[in-house]
This record gives structure tokens, sequence and C-alpha cells, in this order.
């Protein structure tokens, strides 16, 4: 089962972290899988390319365990309102996204939402 946890500061989702092999499929053949990661990565290119926003993020193939925080969602970290506004977003919509693949997939998939303040070595 993966496990993802999005981190939110207030009314700011900024970040999430994903644990554990889904387990629909064989390696190579787990669309589960394939989807979670091709979401991520365009979390991570939009951000980075489409509103040239750093994003710290690790992604460790052996356990495919993957963190991503971005701090300019967060209005400590970022004074326009409209970027935060919209990178917060992206990473609100992953998690509602997620949460419908949930309904489907529930033995796979588990998605929650805590409170977390941000910190640099997150």
């Amino acid at each position: 089962m993966t496990k993802v946890v999005f981190y939110k500061s207030g009314d700011s989702f900024w970040g999430f972290e994903e644990q554990g092999h889904t387990g629909f499929a064989e390696s190579g053949e787990d669309i589960l899988c394939a989807a979670l990661s091709s979401m991520t990565m365009l979390i991570i290119n939009a951000i980075e390319v489409a509103y040239a926003s750093s994003v710290d993020y690790e992604i460790d193939d052996e356990t495919t365990n993957v963190r991503v925080s971005v701090r300019s969602a967060l209005s400590d970290y970022e004074s326009d309102e409209r970027k935060r506004y919209a990178i917060s977003g992206l990473i609100m919509a992953y998690y509602y996204q997620l949460n419908d693949l949930v309904e489907e997939y529930y033995d796979y998939l588990e998605v929650e939402v805590i409170e977390k303040k941000f910190e640099d070595n997150n």
C-alpha cells in the first residue's frame, strides 16, 4: 500500500510525502504506481517551470519514498499572493485527485492531510 500524507499550514498546502509500494500489480505493470509517479512529477515540473519556484524533493527509487516541499506556497517565503495560491492549488488538486483514486483503489492507496509547520529541513 502507498500512503500519501499532505502537509498544509493554515489554508495552504505546501508539500507531501509518499511511502510504500501500491502492490496493485507487478513492477512495470502497476498502473496505480505509474499514475502516482506521473502526477508527482507533473506537480514538481509545473511548480519549477510554470511558476519558476524551487521545489525541494527527494525520490528514493529503492523504497519508492518521495518527499516534496515547496516553501513558496507559504506567505513567510513568497510575497506574491497569486503565485502562492497557484502553487498551493496544484498540491491541493493532487490531494483531491488521489482522494478520487482511493474510492476505487482503497486496498492500495491511503491519503491524509495534516497540519504541519514548514521547517527548512523537512
